[in-house]
This record gives structure tokens, C-alpha cells and sequence, in this order.
């Protein structure tokens, strides 16, 4: 602030500021009140994803600042994506520096639609936070933590989260099955690469992203104006490197450049306004709205894509690249764009989950299984014919079948069971069937157990059995001795026969030894006064 005043002394056309939203608010009721088009962009902490900064607007004759940077969009982007996949339960990661109330929209709405969002922050330590973790969670908790951890979004800057994901991924708190989204404006090729190398399963990176001349001759070229090579070429290290608001700061002074250009060459120019903001009675540059219409309406096209102002002092270009995977358990896996996304035309591409290929057409499989209901029951047996079946497992399979493509041959297993370790080694029921290769697939309420997990591959569990207990409600009534509810009878019985006993004695180790007394003092050691003097010593009373 001190900067820009000094500035002003020394005379200034226009003001460009790169910080956060707190300084924002103190720059732009100086450049009000003194008419000095400001050009605000935004800058977000060691590349965590922007929230609002929320400028208030006043009369838009008075109001001389504008938002180079376009607004934030990171509610609507999630919003789509995540309905487009259609998770109903999901659990939401930011790191220290972002501000949880840029998502406020996004958690509204998603709550209206009856989606369960769990929230958590990401420690600076992320290892000790995943080892506190694990000493302060029973291991049924643990497994409905994983549960949870099949569906996040990761809202932090790329290097948290790629040493976020490097520990989930070390500690088994993720499987092959999961499906995490990454969202920021600020990550780079470099970032992109780094992160699917670290990540298993499903990983959706959604990033800002900026238009790129097919033409390579054309690329280092905006109009007259030629950008340096480092700058210009995507596959360039430093321009990777580049945050972006520093393309934004680069387009801004180019734009900059082609409003003072034109005044010039429409002789309109004005000098520059010495000003101070110290003295009261200072009075405003005449020569700013002007200034601020011919910044407005020049528009360039720069490392950021076309730059230009809508009516509200707000840049309206932005888009934003989704990048995915397809699930998978090796590191390394490739990507590719799955679609885009802008204010206007929403979502084009397709998200379409393709963990599955139909390339098991002709395929037959033999199925083995044990009877339990309402998993896998018998719903015909006609002597002569293959038995059928119905029940839970069975409509999986058949969806499965349907989707894939193969056919399939299901019998029970021989001896009925589902399968334990012999003292040979070998194994019986529908594990041993499986172990022997007589069958692909094992279908059944299996329990997952360590043993079993070392011989054959389970999927997800898709149901978590516990024994519950069940008690009779007890039924409220008015009893008006509830007082004596904490002890027995028999222990109250007690009481009442101590008091007694030990008022007696008391009576009569008085009555046989007299207590001297003093002259004038006077005392009563009848059998009354004794049991009294027992009862308030039990209820520590005078």
C-alpha cells in the first residue's frame, strides 16, 4: 500500500497487483478513490487451489478495478464431475492453506442432492498423521475408513498431494479399486506424471488449461508482438515451471502495452496522474475513466488465451482439462484428456468409467458355489436338466456375464464347505476347487480371511457382517423407593442392623464408664442420642 502511494507521487497510469485477496481489498478502494485503473490478479499460496476473494462491486462508474484472472469455478467443475460419475458418498482432502469456504457452494448443493461428504484436513506432517491413524482406529474402524477412501477429492497443491498419495498408498489405506479426483488450476505435465506414477486405481486430474496455436510458427507470435521461446513452447522446463499467475501478469502488461499504444496513436493521451493519497484533500486522476474504457475494451491474445474484460470488470475465458486413467494396480499406468469444461458450453467429452472391456465374448468359465441363502439358492431342479439358481451372488454374476460377454457353468462345491487349510497343506470346499483350477470363479458368502487371501484373489467386499446384541426395553415405571435402587435389600439390611448394634455398644460403654465431665457442663447418654450419633457419623451429618 505505501508502494502504491509512493507510486503515485512519482505519477502512474495504471496499477497491476499480484496478492491475495486480504491486500486486494485495500488496493482497490485506492484505486476508487483516486480513479487509477487497477489490475487485480489473483495469487494463491504455494499453488493451493484459489478461493473467492468476493471484491465488493459498488456503482460501476466508481468502481476502477479489474479482475485479470477469471473467477473461480473449481464448485461447478467438482459438481459436474462428480455427477457425471455419479458417487453418492465421498470423502473431500484440502491441505492447511486453503481456505475450506471456497468449496461452500459445492458441499450445498451436493447436500440438497443427498450425497454423504465427509470433510478432512492434511496435516504439513502427513506421515504422522496417517500413523495416528492407525494407533487411535479399532480395526473395524480402519476398514470403514477405507471404505471411505474408495471416493475423495484432493483439493491441495501438487506436491502435498503427491506425498498424500505416496503414504496412503505405502500403508494400504487404498486398493486397486479406488477413484480419487485431483483438482487445481496450478498443475503442470511434470505434476501430472508424478502423480499417476504414485496413484493405483482410478486418478481424475482436473486442471486449468490454456489454448495452444496448432501451428508451431505461430506459436511465439501474438499479433505484433513476438514472446520469447522459453515462454511459448509447452514442452519448454521453464515455462512448465511457470505459475500461472505469472502467464496472467505477462498478458497483462502486454495488454497493458496496447492500451497505452492506441491512446497514443488516437492522440488521446494523458499525463500521468501525480497524486497523493496521504493529503485529504487530494483529488482524483481526470484522466482514469478514460484510461480504464481503453484498457477495457483492447482485449490481447496471450500465453493465457485471449484476455479480455466482460461489463463486470471480470475476465469470462477460462477452461479447464480433465485428465484421467482407467483403473489398475500397477504404478505408471498412462493417462489420457477425457474432456473439458468451461462456464459456457459445461462439460464436453465423455467421463465414462471403463474398468471393464467386453473382450470375453465365447468365453465359458466354470462357477463354483455353496448354498446360502439368500446369496445363492436353488430355484429349479428338475431331475434331468442342469439345476438353476437365484439370489444375490447370482445376479452379480449374471450382470457380470451379460456386460462381459461370457458364459458360465455353476455347480456346488463337492463337500459343501467353503474352505479351510488340511494338515497337508492342501484345501477343501470352494476354496480347494479354485486352488485345483477346476473352477475360474468362486461365488458365495465367502468370509475374507488372511488364509484364504493368500491362496486366491478376492474383489471388494460388498457386505460387513458383526454379531449385534439384542435387549428387551426396559419398561418405565414411577417407583417411589428408587432411592434404594443402588444397593440390595440385603446390603440396606445391613446398614440398618450396623446402626443399631454399634448405638448399643456406644450406650453401654457409656453407661458403665462415665465420662468426667467439667463443672457446669451437662450431657445425655441415653440410648436416643446414641443411635443419632452412629447414624450422623455414616451420613457424615451433625
Amino acid at each position: 500500500f505505501l508502494t502504491a502511494c509512493d507510486l503515485m507521487n512519482q505519477g502512474i497510469l495504471a496499477l497491476v497487483s499480484s496478492i491475495g485477496c486480504t491486500s486486494a481489498g485495500s488496493l482497490q478502494s485506492l484505486a476508487d478513490a483516486m480513479h487509477i485503473p487497477h489490475l487485480f490478479i489473483q495469487r494463491a499460496p504455494a499453488g493451493t487451489p484459489r478461493s473467492g476473494c468476493g471484491l465488493t462491486r459498488s456503482n460501476r462508474n466508481d468502481d476502477y478495478t479489474l479482475s485479470v484472472r477469471p473467477p473461480v469455478y473449481l464448485n461447478d467443475v467438482i459438481l459436474r464431475v462428480v455427477t457425471e460419475y455419479a458417487w453418492q458418498k465421498f470423502i473431500i482432502f484440502y491441505d492447511n492453506d486453503y481456505d475450506i469456504r471456497g468449496i461452500q457452494e459445492f458441499l450445498d448443493k451436493v447436500s440438497q442432492q443427498g450425497m454423504d461428504v465427509a470433510l478432512q484436513k492434511v496435516e504439513n506432517n502427513i506421515n504422522k498423521m496417517i500413523t495416528g491413524l492407525f494407533a487411535t482406529m479399532r480395526i473395524e474402524e480402519l476398514n470403514r475408513y477405507r471404505d471411505t477412501l474408495r471416493r475423495a477429492i484432493l483439493i491441495m497443491n501438487p506436491s502435498t498431494a503427491k506425498s498424500f498419495l505416496t503414504e496412503v498408498v505405502e500403508t494400504n489405506l487404498v486398493a486397486f479399486d479406488c477413484h480419487w479426483i485431483i483438482i487445481n488450476e496450478e498443475i503442470n505435465d511434470v505434476d501430472v506424471q508424478e502423480l499417476v506414477r504414485r496413484s493405483i486405481g482410478r486418478l481424475t486430474i482436473i486442471r486449468q488449461t490454456f489454448p495452444v496455436p496448432q501451428n508451431i510458427s505461430q506459436r511465439c507470435f501474438r499479433g505484433n508482438h513476438r514472446i520469447s521461446s522459453s515462454l511459448c513452447d509447452p514442452k519448454d522446463p521453464f515455462s512448465q515451471s511457470m505459475e500461472i499467475t505469472n502467464l496472467y501478469i505477462y498478458d497483462t502488461v502486454l495488454l497493458l502495452a496496447n492500451a497505452f499504444h492506441k491512446k497514443l496513436e488516437d492522440r488521446k493521451w494523458h499525463s500521468m496522474a501525480s497524486l497523493t493519497c496521504i493529503r485529504k484533500n487530494s483529488k482524483p486522476w481526470q484522466g482514469g475513466r478514460s484510461m480504464l474504457e481503453t484498457i477495457k475494451k483492447g482485449g490481447v491474445n496471450g500465453l493465457t488465451g485471449e484476455l479480455e474484460f466482460a461489463e463486470n470488470g471480470g475476465n469470462p475465458n477460462v477452461h479447464f482439462e480433465i485428465l484421467g486413467t482407467n483403473y489398475g494396480e500397477d504404478l505408471g499406468r498412462g493417462i489420457r484428456k477425457l474432456g473439458c469444461w468451461n462456464p459456457v458450453t459445461g462439460l464436453n467429452g465423455s467421463l465414462t468409467d471403463r474398468k471393464l472391456e467386453n473382450n470375453m465374448r465365447g468365453v465359458v468359465l466354470r462357477v463354483v458355489t455353496v448354498l446360502e441363502e439368500p446369496f445363492v439358492m436353488v430355484s429349479e431342479n428338475v431331475l434331468g436338466k442342469p439345476k438353476k439358481y437365484q439370489g444375490f451372488s447370482i445376479d452379480v454374476l449374471e450382470a457380470l456375464a451379460t456386460y462381459l460377454g461370457f458364459k458360465y457353468e455353476i455347480y456346488v462345491a463337492p463337500d459343501h464347505k467353503y474352505g479351510s487349510p488340511q494338515d497337508d497343506g492342501s484345501w477343501n470346499g470352494l476354496i480347494g476347487e479354485l486352488v485345483f483350477k477346476r473352477a475360474d470363479i468362486g461365488i458365495s458368502a465367502l468370509t475374507i480371511t488372511p488364509d484364504r487371501e493368500n491362496v486366491v484373489d478376492f474383489t471388494t467386499r460388498y457386505m460387513d457382517y458383526s454379531v449385534g446384541v439384542l435387549l428387551r426395553k426396559a419398561e418405565k415405571t414411577v417407583d417411589m423407593f428408587a432411592c434404594l435402587a443402588p444397593f440390595d435389600l440385603s446390603l440396606w439390611a445391613c446398614f440398618a442392623g450396623t446402626v443399631l448394634l454399634v448405638g448399643l455398644l456406644v450406650y453401654l460403654l457409656n453407661w458403665l464408664n462415665p465420662p468426667r465431665l467439667q463443672m457446669g457442663s451437662m450431657t445425655s447418654t441415653t440410648l436416643y442420642n446414641s443411635m443419632w450419633f452412629v447414624y450422623g457419623s455414616f451420613v457424615q451429618q451433625g
